[in-house]
C-alpha cells in the first residue's frame, strides 16, 4: 500500500548496496579515513639511481676537461707565441687544503658508519670550510696573476691556464653545494638515507680533487 514502511528484508538489501563489501568507501565524511588502503605508497628510491647519475656526471666532467686537456697540448707544440704561465705559490698552498678536505671527508664518514652523526658534522663541516677555503685561495692566486700583467687573452698559455682553473672552480662551487645539502638536510623525512648521500657526495669531491691535481700537472709541465 502506499505510504506503508518497506519490510525489513529490503531495507537490508538496500543498506548492502550503499555502503556494504565490493564498493569504494565515501571520498569525505565518516568512513573517509578507509581511503589509505586505496592509495599507493611511497617507496624510497633505489640507491642504485643516484650512484648511476654521479657516475654518468663524472664522466661527463671528465670528458670534457680531456677536450679542454687536448687542446691544450696541441695549441702548445703548434704555437710560435706561447709564453708559459709561472703557477703562483699560493695556489700549491690551495692544493694542500684540498687535498687536506679529502682527508676531513673520510674520517666524516668513519663517523658516520658509527653512528656518531655529531661528529660526522663536524668533519662533514670541516671539509665544507676547507672547500671554501680553497675557492678563496684560488681567486687570489688569479688575482696575483692579473696585478702581474697576465689576463685571459694574454697569451694561449694564459688562456688555457684561466680556462683550467676557472672550469674546475665551478665544478667545485657544485661541491660545496652538494656538502651544504648534506649537512642540512633532514633526511628524516628525505627518501634517501644520509649514508648514501654522503657516499655520493664523497665520490664527486674524490673525483674533483683528483682533477685538479691532474691539471696543476699538466699546468706545471706545459711552461
Amino acid at each position: 500500500m502506499p505510504g506503508a514502511a518497506a519490510p525489513p528484508d529490503i531495507e537490508l538489501i538496500i543498506e548492502e548496496k550503499r555502503g556494504g563489501r565490493g564498493t569504494l568507501p565515501p571520498a569525505g565524511g565518516e568512513g573517509g579515513g578507509d581511503d589509505d588502503r586505496w592509495r599507493p605508497r611511497k617507496r624510497k628510491p633505489s640507491p642504485n639511481r643516484y650512484f648511476t647519475g654521479i657516475a654518468l656526471g663524472i664522466v661527463s666532467i671528465l670528458m670534457f676537461f680531456m677536450a679542454l686537456a687536448s687542446a691544450f697540448l696541441v695549441r702548445k707544440g703548434t704555437s710560435g707565441d706561447w709564453v708559459p704561465v709561472h703557477i703562483p705559490p699560493l695556489m700549491w698552498f690551495n692544493t694542500a687544503l684540498l687535498l687536506t678536505s679529502s682527508g676531513t671527508l673520510e674520517l666524516a664518514r668513519k663517523r658516520l658508519a658509527r653512528s656518531d652523526v655529531s661528529g660526522f658534522k663536524f668533519f662533514w663541516l670541516t671539509t665544507t670550510a676547507l672547500g671554501v677555503l680553497f675557492l678563496t685561495g684560488q681567486v687570489f692566486a688569479c688575482r696575483l696573476l692579473v696585478h702581474q700583467g697576465i689576463y685571459l687573452a694574454t697569451n694561449p698559455a694564459s688562456s688555457f691556464f684561466y680556462i683550467f682553473t676557472g672550469a674546475h672552480a665551478v665544478h667545485l662551487v657544485g661541491g660545496v653545494a652538494a656538502l651544504l645539502y648534506v649537512a642540512v638536510r633532514n633526511f628524516d623525512r628525505a627518501l634517501v638515507t644520509r649514508v648514501v648521500g654522503a657516499e655520493v657526495t664523497s665520490y664527486y669531491w674524490h673525483f674533483l680533487d683528483a682533477l685538479w691535481i691532474f691539471l696543476l700537472v699538466l699546468l706545471y709541465l706545459g711552461r
